[in-house]
């Protein structure tokens, strides 16, 4: 048995973790700061949340929004920037993989082993390319199952337990209020727990407490809901019966393969073997059931995508990196202990083109063309050369500066009336970012969160309308007149050719068309 030892082999295990986790920050910030395209949609609604702090937001809890916020203050909001905490995420996700297989009995080749699979995981180099609040989530999650292995290998009567469980419940706490997602975590820990003899633990007061420090913590974000008529059920709703209408058991599990490495399907299935049927992992068999019964959960779902269940692999990944460590000990199987590494990290850098834009452009559409790589999406969008990931990086300063073209030729008097209107939070971001670089006016929208932030009391004579059809908008305005037409080759095919509307006359009080326009999803 190769478990780690004290000494030497202690530290030089913790100097592989180190290098590993280093090693995906600085391919981060090297991507960010030479590459990276440019802002993704996302980031730039981030941005948005981040100038109207709240406890709460239609589709996320508020957290990534003040980190966002605090990031801004302290570094700006270029790309590289904003991609710095993420950046940093990265390395604190891969480090604690490292650390929880450390603590599962773990030696050198485990921990490699381990680190690789997280650091070069498609999944997670893409996720944590961009600001968002999934890079925090893997932090949450791996973050918990290691407090979960140390109460684990505690005695449950021991006074530190108690402490273990206060700070599991803070985690949790704040784990929810970046996403909710860590609900799945809880659950699958309480059924867990109700599985295996961690049930002990359920006769102290100590599980009892971090639940309630969770709850506490996480509490401003219900109140939010409740005063907005619990508008995150309604986008959850909205979202899983048309946006994601197309995934399924099958897409689900498929995707998940793909996204996390297709050669590193077997250490991960390892640690399956190793939580809940090797006779030094069953003892663990409490954080297996954090990974499968958030599994069975989102699978069941139906409408799931698969980027939801890869804030639980890190477990899977280092419990598989002991269990091959043990394989590997085998005469007939030494020989994956230089293979089974190999052969990740050469699929891995073959991916990374498609997790990272490491690549040109065009670079990269003839790398994938090459490989037969069709361009993917999990939204269910029609795609040109580009997957959906990449698409949603091009074309939104050439969008605010087409805008700003059609508002600069109104009349001096009338662009103080005039307000902008973007079919979705993307378009409205980009006109809200760039308003610091192009002359542009207040922009408004009807999705998610911008709902809620116009127009007020905001007198408009005059609507620049971004997309749309002319038909639809005479409806509701007296003169549609068609001034501009947004192009961008690389852009998502509904953000390009998109005609630039000057709209004016409204035929009802804007108060009344806004109730229309709202969207959750």
């Amino acid at each position: 048995m190769n478990a780690i030892a004290p000494g030497e082999t202690a530290r030089r295990s913790t100097q592989i973790i180190l290098a590993f986790a280093a090693a995906e920050v600085l391919l981060h910030l090297i991507t960010n700061a030479f590459g990276g395209y440019g802002y993704f949609r996302d980031e730039l609604y981030y941005i948005a949340c981040s100038r109207h702090l709240a406890a709460g937001y239609v589709d996320q809890p508020p957290l990534a929004s003040f980190i966002l916020f605090a990031s801004i203050k302290l570094f700006g909001d270029s790309i590289f920037a904003l991609r710095l905490l993420p950046a940093l995420a990265s390395g604190v996700t891969v480090y604690l993989a490292g650390l929880m297989t450390r603590k599962m009995g773990g030696g050198l080749f485990a921990v490699v082993l381990a680190c690789l699979s997280v650091a070069i995981a498609p999944e997670f180099l893409g996720t944590d390319g961009i600001y968002s609040m999934n890079p925090f989530d893997w932090v949450f999650w791996s973050l918990g199952a290691y407090i979960v292995i140390l109460i684990i290998q505690a005695d449950s009567s021991d006074p530190r337990t108690g402490r273990l469980w206060i700070l599991l419940g803070v985690i949790l706490g704040f784990g929810l209020l970046n996403k909710i997602d860590i609900l799945w975590f809880g659950f699958s820990l309480l059924i867990g727990m109700l599985l295996t003899p961690q049930r002990k633990h359920l006769t102290t007061r100590w599980p009892y407490f971090a639940g309630c420090i969770a709850f506490v913590l996480f509490s401003p974000y219900i109140v939010w809901n409740i005063a907005h008529n619990f508008a995150t059920l309604e986008f959850i709703h909205n979202a899983s019966a048309i946006k994601y209408a197309s995934q399924n058991p099958l897409t689900f599990i498929i995707g998940t393969v793909r996204d996390l490495n297709y050669l590193s399907v077997p250490v991960w299935v390892a640690g399956i073997y190793f939580l809940f049927f090797h006779r030094d992992g069953k003892s663990y068999r409490l954080v297996g059931c954090i990974f499968l019964v958030s599994f069975l959960v989102l699978v069941l779902n139906g409408h799931s995508k698969p980027e939801y269940i890869a804030p639980a692999f890190p477990i899977l990944f280092a419990a598989g990196g002991v269990m091959f460590e043990r394989i590997a000990s085998h005469r007939g199987f030494r020989w994956t202990k230089s293979a089974m590494p190999a052969l990740i990290a050469l699929f891995g850098l073959l991916t990374i083109p498609f997790a990272l834009p490491v690549l040109p452009v065009q670079t990269f559409i003839r790398y994938s063309a090459a490989l037969g790589v069709q361009p993917s999406t999990s939204e269910a969008q029609r795609l040109t050369q580009l997957p959906q990931y990449y698409a949603d990086m091009f074309g939104w300063e050439n969008m605010a500066a087409t805008v700003s073209k059609v508002y600069l030729s109104l009349p001096p008097d009338e662009r103080n009336k005039t307000v902008v209107f973007a079919q979705n939070y993307g378009e409205a971001g980009a006109i809200d970012f760039f308003r610091g670089k192009y002359p542009l006016p207040r922009v408004l929208c009807g999705h998610n969160n911008y709902w809620y932030w116009g127009p007020g009391d905001t007198t408009v004579t005059t609507i620049i309308v971004i997309g749309g059809k002319k038909e639809d908008l005479l409806k509701s305005l007296n003169t549609v007149e068609e001034a501009a037409i947004i192009r961008n080759d690389h852009a998502m095919p509904y953000e390009t050719n998109l005609p630039v509307f000057i709209c004016r006359g409204l035929k009802l009080p804007i108060s009344e068309i806004w109730k229309s326009v709202r969207f959750f999803i």
